[in-house]
């Protein structure tokens, strides 16, 4: 059975037991007739929601991270990210400045730019230098290099980092190996991305 027809047949069961239910109160038709409609819109939305939830979860994980209420926390020079809804660890990050909401990919060798972070971050690709060939989900696409000055997550910055830009990208920003490399260490408990610097030099 298909996740729609059980959605459907769920419906129908809840909508069955909800008319038996007004039917033993003794209810006019009238007030059976409203409450009835009441009920099926209550599930119509519900439905609509379920349907949508790929595209309605990222919406509430960055209003819980702008209220403080999951997402990412730092605990002294830790930075923990929660798993999002949609199976990824995004992060805030700050490019020169500029936060970014990032996808963090430790399968993509490099940090990868839209032309709109790009463009708000102040980096230009570099035109003179030949293009490169980046192997994403949705198959190869033409990329240009360039530099970021001042990568920081938290507590954890690093400086001079490369990273490729391409319209290609859409809207999504993804953290690449070459920032997590130069981290002390990152690792993935249950649902959570933790991410530690390196120990201090001794003096």
């Amino acid at each position: 059975m298909s996740e729609d027809s059980a959605s459907l047949l769920w419906g129908v069961g809840a909508l069955v037991l909800v008319v038996s239910a007004l039917s033993a109160r003794r209810l006019s038709f009238g007030q059976v007739l409203r409450s009835l409609m009441s009920w099926i819109l209550i599930f119509g939305v519900a439905m609509l929601a379920f349907a949508n939830r790929d595209r309605i979860a990222p919406i509430f994980t960055d209003i819980g991270e702008r209220f403080g209420i999951g997402g990412q926390t730092v605990v002294g020079d830790t930075v923990r990210i929660q798993m999002s809804e949609d199976g990824h660890f995004w992060a805030r990050v700050s490019l020169n400045g500029v936060e970014r909401r990032m996808l963090v990919d430790s399968g993509a060798t490099i940090t990868a730019l839209s032309e709109g972070s790009a463009k708000a971050v102040g980096i230009k690709a570099d035109a003179a230098g030949f293009p490169v060939i980046i192997n994403t989900a949705n198959g190869a696409v033409t990329a240009r290099r360039g530099r970021i000055e001042r990568v920081s997550i938290g507590t954890l910055e690093t400086n001079d980092l490369g990273v490729v830009i391409s319209p290609a990208f859409g809207d999504t920003d993804v953290l690449g190996m070459n920032f997590l490399s130069r981290l002390g260490s990152w690792r993935v408990e249950g649902r959570t991305l933790i991410l530690e610097p390196k120990p201090a030099a001794k003096s």
